[in-house]
């Protein structure tokens, strides 16, 4: 499902050094496979997923997506293989806070091919227990509820991949179990793969396979902060990234 090889990128600090926060080897993740990857804040972690989700690109490697190569494709074609085969649930949730409930999972639905869904997106919602909130603002909805968005509308498009950033770091201890099981439960139901960071032990304690980012990125430990986040950074070809990504593919 998921092929990472020999995969890099490297921002520049805003003294003119160049910091390579991500090289990665070799990572994979075969269909339907659900894996956590442990990582501290600076890492690289949330750089990592968004190379994987094609918002930022790598300066050098090759990363397949059900036999899909991304990392040559041009932006559209990256915007459109995201909507098509990879759902990401974000830290922050990046609802839309002047749509409900039902138009933000919706809206993520219309980068698809097969657009918008309306009885498959209440179906959704009902499954994550919002079935009585459609018509509710994200301002309206408690902490845990707005994950439960954010989880519907990572699945709505049937992905194959869902990509999972810190999804509980924002979730009491009550609410962090819950939005575990309904994710992993979740992505077994649609046959996604699920690919989760984060830095909380009991986060990663309910996963049966977990490995260090550490293991696998050979990124300079001297350089592990804060360059590890990818929001507002000088890119290496002059470039800076987004401090929001794209709606495509949410």
């Amino acid at each position: 499902m998921l092929t990472v090889r020999n995969l890099t990128k490297s921002f520049n600090t805003p003294d003119g050094a160049k910091v390579r926060v991500v090289d990665v080897a070799a990572f994979e993740l075969a269909p339907g496979g659900q894996i956590a990857l442990r990582g501290e804040s600076g890492s690289g972690k949330t750089t990592f997923l968004h190379l994987i989700a094609g918002i930022l690109r790598p300066n050098s490697g090759d990363i397949f997506i059900d036999g899909v190569e991304m990392t040559g494709l041009g932006e559209s074609k990256r915007d459109a293989l995201r909507a098509a085969k990879i759902g990401y649930i974000f830290q922050n949730f990046n609802l839309i806070q002047g749509h409900t409930v039902l138009e933000n999972v919706l809206l993520g639905m219309s980068f698809a091919p097969g657009g918008a869904d309306g009885a498959r997106a209440r179906a959704l919602l009902d499954r994550v227990g919002l079935g009585n909130r459609l018509r509710h603002f994200p301002r309206e909805l408690s902490t845990g509820q707005q994950q439960r968005v954010a989880v519907a509308r990572a699945i709505a498009n049937r992905p194959k991949l869902v990509l999972a950033d810190e999804p509980t770091g924002n979730l009491d201890n009550r609410n962090t179990a819950s939005a575990l099981d309904l994710i992993k439960e979740t992505c077994a139901e649609c046959g996604a793969s699920l690919l989760l960071v984060s830095h909380d032990d009991a986060t990663l304690a309910r996963f049966e396979r977990v490995r260090d980012f550490t293991d696998i990125n050979r990124m300079d430990r001297a350089s592990r902060s804060p360059w590890g986040q990818t929001r507002g950074q000088k890119t290496e070809d002059g470039g800076q990234t987004e401090d929001r990504p794209p709606l495509s593919g949410l």
